[in-house]
């Protein structure tokens, strides 16, 4: 999460390493920004490997994230159209290191891709 130029939370899946059933990237970078007003959620924009699951999209659209960079939506199509059509401005990288990346974990870990992805 980027507020103003500057990284007020990082977030990474850490599911497995919590044991939580909820803690994708996405959702551990809004939780690492602290308890903040609602307006600073507006002026922030969400850096993301991947494409936002339902989950994740539902939290931006209730903090009111006005943009979200996603580096790569080949992997995992999340809810870009649902994300747009409440007003949130999509950045698609189709970033080759992104997407070599979650390749890599999904050859090497397609048990705990499948769970984790809800297929």
């Amino acid at each position: 999460m980027v507020h103003a130029g500057q990284i007020v939370g990082r977030g990474h899946n850490r599911r497995v390493q919590s044991g939580s059933a909820i803690l994708h990237a996405e959702m551990d970078a809004q939780e690492r920004v602290g308890r903040k007003p609602a307006a600073f959620y507006r002026e922030c924009t969400l850096y993301t490997t991947l494409s936002p699951c339902s989950m994740c999209s539902g939290a931006i659209v209730l903090y009111k994230n006005p943009k979200v960079v996603i580096g790569e939506n080949t992997s995992f199509m999340g809810e870009e159209k649902w994300l747009e059509s409440h007003g949130v401005l999509l950045d698609v990288r189709h970033d080759p290191e992104c997407i070599a990346l979650m390749q890599e974990f999904m050859e090497r870990n397609p048990r705990l891709w499948a769970e984790d992805i809800g297929e």
